[in-house]
């Protein structure tokens, strides 16, 4: 069965069932009123995102045992948010280490070119200076 999608790409409403299932419980009915979309509509794109196609805006018939329960979509969903809230925080230590490693090769860089105009030559040993009594 096709689904309307009222204007919205695939995108918002991915975003919007998941936002929906990020809800604490017995906030979700108020949640979805403030964003004026009808219920109806909403149990379509719900089933079109976590059993249907929503690409090509097609829901799958009702099969029963086979559909997932609410606490289960919730579940799914908090996993979701706990692996993106994980995924960021480990990119922005990555993006940490990148700004330091490219400070330090900024640094590294400059003492190397400094050496070269200053065009010393390395220093020598220096010579002893003791005198063996024979």
């Amino acid at each position: 069965m096709s689904v309307a999608t009222q204007g919205y790409t695939r995108e918002e409403i991915r975003q919007f069932v998941h936002e929906y299932y990020l809800q604490p419980h017995g906030s979700k009915s108020v949640w979805l009123a403030s964003r004026s979309v009808a219920d109806w509509t909403f149990r379509q794109w719900r089933k079109m995102v976590f059993e249907g196609d929503l690409d090509r805006t097609l829901i799958p018939r009702d099969h029963g045992d086979m559909a997932r329960t609410h606490g289960e979509r919730s579940a799914l969903e908090r996993a979701r948010a706990k692996e993106i809230a994980d995924h960021q925080s480990e990119v922005e230590q990555l993006k940490g280490r990148i700004r330091e490693l490219e400070g330090t090769n900024d640094a590294l860089g400059k003492a190397i070119g400094l050496l070269h105009g200053l065009n010393v030559p390395e220093p020598d040993a220096k010579p002893t200076n003791d005198t063996k009594s024979s």
